[in-house]
């Protein structure tokens, strides 16, 4: 079975290289290319951040990108540059999407400034990426990261489709409702595990209320065909974060969960 890796982070950010440690990796595109191909992961797609500079966005042939917005500044400043710059990247095609971070730069991604970003969004006919739920550092307001946000965007922005990046979590019965009513909408399943698990059926013994009821959620909505693999590499193991994802995701679903959804999504073609 092919993978996509629809959901990491590849960059030379401080304590990177402690965090792919702590997970059993090396923070190197060397490393993750090799630790790809052994377990069967064709291809995965970078979540930017830092700068929107075309130069700073150059990476191996088995990688995509989503160009992150990760420095916005709200109403009253001019966006143009930020725009151009944007387009610029959505119209190369390794730019499969565009990468928001509300809750660390306190916006709400349905504010009407938010417009002009949606709208080459959809004249590019890529994804809006959205980081949901609990954030990395404890001065970012978890009320624009909330998976309500992306309901009024999804409402105002028929035309785009958005990914809720991390589920929500831990806000999962909200999510599973915006993921519900939205047909816009799709989730990816990254972020909810950390570090390098040691003995995983244990790990999913300790946490069998999480497990469960993250499994009940998307059980309930049966949207299997928006539900997306993603690791947060280099936060977690791949390995683990390949057995947690089939401890959750029944078998059947496998295939569109591991990669036909994001080859779709991501519009990520042909793949070997």
């Amino acid at each position: 079975m092919k993978i996509i890796d629809a959901h990491f982070h590849f960059a030379d950010f401080p304590g990177f290289d402690d965090l792919a440690r702590a997970a059993g990796h090396e923070n190197t595109a060397a490393h993750l290319e090799k630790e790809y191909k052994r377990l069967g992961i064709v291809c995965g797609v970078v979540m930017g951040n830092r700068t929107l500079a075309l130069e700073d966005r150059h990476y191996p042939p088995f990688m995509r990108y989503c160009i992150g917005l990760d420095r916005f500044v709200a109403a009253g400043t001019d966006h143009t540059q930020q725009l151009e710059l944007v387009e610029a990247h959505l119209q190369r095609p390794e730019c499969v999407g565009l990468k928001l971070y509300p809750g660390y730069n306190y916006f709400y991604v349905y504010d009407p400034v938010m417009d002009p970003f949606f709208e080459l969004a959809a004249k590019y006919h890529k994804p809006v990426a959205v980081h949901t739920g609990l954030t990395a550092t404890d001065n970012a307001l978890l009320k624009y990261s909330h998976p309500f946000t992306l309901d009024e965007a999804a409402t105002r922005h028929r035309n785009v489709q958005l990914v809720m990046c991390h589920i929500g979590n831990p806000l999962l019965e909200s999510a599973i409702a915006v993921l519900e009513k939205n047909q816009n909408v799709a989730v990816d399943l990254s972020g909810l595990l950390e570090g390098k698990i040691a003995d995983m059926p244990r790990f999913l013994k300790q946490k069998e209320w999480y497990v469960k009821t993250l499994a009940g959620w998307l059980e309930y909505a049966g949207l299997w065909d928006r539900v997306m693999f993603g690791t947060d590499w280099p936060l977690a193991n791949l390995e683990d974060y390949i057995a947690f994802t089939k401890a959750i995701v029944p078998e059947e679903h496998w295939e569109d969960v591991f990669w036909k959804n994001a080859a779709r999504i991501y519009q990520i073609g042909p793949l070997p």
